[in-house]
């Protein structure tokens, strides 16, 4: 869309004025579709400044994820090449699988001003009330058998804590395996999805959802959640530009995507120094049974080493931890 276009231009400028003749040459339109993509914006929350000398001026950008603020950060990228911004989806994730399916290229991110339908791990729902969350799924197809993938969700957990901490100053914790902590709370999961081809078993894509809390208040959670949850906003006292948190996750997430699997150590030696499930009581919990144990250590498979009360050991790479003293476990 023309107005995309017009705001990613008028964003480069950083709050410098641009004439309509530049816009018009840069983008390959004419001056009346400047005006006209101008106006449209303005009646969207855009605060932009004209002057007859001087062309346009974005003064004020209300908070939105949109293709227009999002384009020129990624442009190098290779995960946001492609972007697909939605007023509202059931859930990125299917959005994502239904793209996979239609033949869409991997570097395909599709993000949400809300989620319907948002679901986390073990069938639960994932609560995404309009305008205050990032909401995002990246479409990825890379040459690996399903086995090689098998710790790709720790990956993008160091990724999400990378740019979190690049966007806002703070680093979030990671409770093993996938929820990203602040204070004790949640303020971001994670939910990696594959699609396998069923006669060669082969690796169709790989798709990580990232949902993040980022300027919720205690009234956009449920009284269920309040407990558990926190938000960016929260946490740093006041609001935070979800697009900026965008940029730096999905930046975070490219360069991780370059180094997988080859630079394991770092993102290793990352994810242990972040997770902060190592020296705590813990319970396992399964379908049918719930056991106590103590969590030891991140093995060189990023899976949780445990240590039960009779002094047996094991190496996790999959399940459901509770960790003593968090989200209500005491």
């Amino acid at each position: 869309m023309s107005r995309e276009k017009v705001l990613s231009l008028l964003l480069e400028q950083e709050g410098n004025y641009i004439s309509g003749q530049q816009m018009s040459q840069s983008l390959g339109i004419s001056r009346a579709a400047i005006w006209k993509a101008i106006e449209v914006l303005r009646q969207e929350g855009y605060v932009i400044e004209s002057s007859t000398k001087k062309g346009y001026c974005l003064s004020h950008a209300p908070d939105r994820i949109r293709e227009g603020e999002l384009s020129v950060p990624l442009s190098g990228c290779h995960i946001g090449k492609k972007l697909l911004c939605l007023e509202t989806v059931d859930s990125t994730n299917t959005e994502a699988k239904r793209q996979a399916l239609a033949g869409a290229e991997e570097g395909l991110v599709i993000l949400s001003e809300e989620q319907t339908g948002g679901r986390g791990r073990l069938g639960r729902s994932f609560q995404s009330p309009k305008g205050v969350g990032l909401y995002l799924t990246a479409l990825l197809r890379p040459n690996l058998m399903p086995e090689e993938v098998v710790d790709f969700t720790a990956w993008v957990a160091v990724a999400v804590c990378d740019g979190i901490e690049q966007a806002c100053g703070l680093r979030p914790q990671i409770k093993w395996t996938n929820d990203i902590i602040l204070d004790g709370k949640k303020v971001c999961g994670i939910l990696t999805e594959m699609g396998l081809e069923s006669e060669s078993n082969a690796l169709q894509y790989l798709i990580p959802g990232i949902g993040i809390n980022v300027n919720h208040r205690t009234e956009d959670f449920t009284e269920e959640v309040r407990p558990v949850a926190t938000s960016l906003f929260q946490q740093l006292g006041h609001t935070v530009r979800r697009a900026d948190v965008a940029i730096h996750v999905i930046q975070a997430l490219d360069r991780m995507y370059q180094n997988f699997p080859h630079n394991k150590q770092e993102y290793l030696e990352k994810y242990r120094a972040d997770c902060l499930t190592p020296g705590n009581q813990v319970q396992l919990v399964t379908p049918v049974s719930r056991e106590n144990a103590y969590a030891v250590e991140i093995d060189d498979q990023f899976r949780l080493v445990v240590e039960y009360p009779d002094g047996r050991r094991a190496a996790l790479s999959a399940g459901e931890v509770s960790v003593r003293g968090m989200y209500g476990y005491v």
